[in-house]
């Protein structure tokens, strides 16, 4: 067997211990992105071969749990994407405005920059006293740190720029105060959010949801596992719901796609059917 080929399969039963030892489902991942995390984690970790990895992964809870921190994508920050959040002031939030009450899940929401931001947003909107918001990620340290609120001053003026170009309606200094070489978002806009694990590969439903903001997840599954995540966000979402993906993104040849129309393509914002 080849030096590639012989890895390939070390990969594949590294994966299979995991789910079978910790059930963790990283099998449906796109192989491509997998591989190199777990090459990197090699290298970094001094092991030089994969295979010997499998072991420590299931002897050590500690070493899976570094590997499994490995495999997160946590790459955000503050109203990344400006046109987006322009497009959910404009073109959602006067429809979401109709419902006395809103919840919204924010799957995969890494160290929490775009939770955030969607608190901001709904807060000059005047819908942040009567809107939920729910941050979900498989990775609970980086939700520890999405629960901190705090970010570094490099990336409070890119959130600022950010901000402005989103349509901000007040200065973005209104919603942190600096802590030594960092910020701390105001402690109100976490007042309506809820940080909570969940894994999209294996866990259910997670609520009757009025807007479900999944961006740059889906684009590290394949197409089973998109499908899969696809039909939980269908499953929790109200009839006349928003779903947000990312720029890559797209429902078109989904599983679910005859569920939603497009309301803003740009921004990759669909509409769930009211029929």
């Amino acid at each position: 067997m080849q030096a590639v080929e012989l890895e390939r399969a070390e990969i594949e039963l590294l994966l299979e211990a995991i789910y079978q030892r910790y059930s963790y489902d990283f099998r449906s991942y796109a192989r491509a992105s997998i591989e190199r995390r777990v090459r990197r984690f090699c290298v970094m970790k001094e092991i030089r071969r994969i295979s010997d990895l499998i072991p420590m992964c299931l002897h050590d809870e500690a070493v899976f749990s570094q590997l499994a921190q490995h495999f997160s994508i946590s790459v955000t920050e503050m109203f990344r994407d400006p046109h987006v959040y322009r497009a959910l002031r404009e073109q959602v939030v006067p429809l979401l405005k109709s419902f006395p009450f809103l919840k919204v899940w924010h799957a995969g929401c890494a160290t929490g920059e775009e939770v955030y931001s969607l608190a901001i947003l709904l807060h000059e909107e005047g819908l942040g006293e009567r809107a939920t918001i729910y941050g979900t990620d498989f990775n609970d340290a980086v939700l520890d740190q999405a629960r901190q609120g705090i970010y570094s001053n490099a990336s409070i003026q890119e959130a600022t720029r950010n901000y402005q170009e989103a349509g901000g309606r007040r200065s973005f200094s209104d919603y942190y105060h600096s802590e030594f070489e960092s910020a701390k978002l105001e402690s109100f806009l976490a007042k309506r959010i809820v940080f909570a694990n969940h894994n999209l590969t294996q866990d259910q439903v997670f609520g009757e949801m009025h807007l479900v903001f999944c961006r740059n997840v889906l684009i590290y599954f394949n197409r089973e596992l998109q499908d899969r995540a696809l039909g939980l966000f269908a499953d929790s979402l109200v009839r006349g719901g928003f779903l947000c993906l990312g720029a890559k993104e797209d429902l078109r040849f989904s599983a679910v796609a005859s569920q939603f129309e497009g309301l803003a393509a740009k921004a990759r914002i669909y509409k769930k059917k009211v029929q």
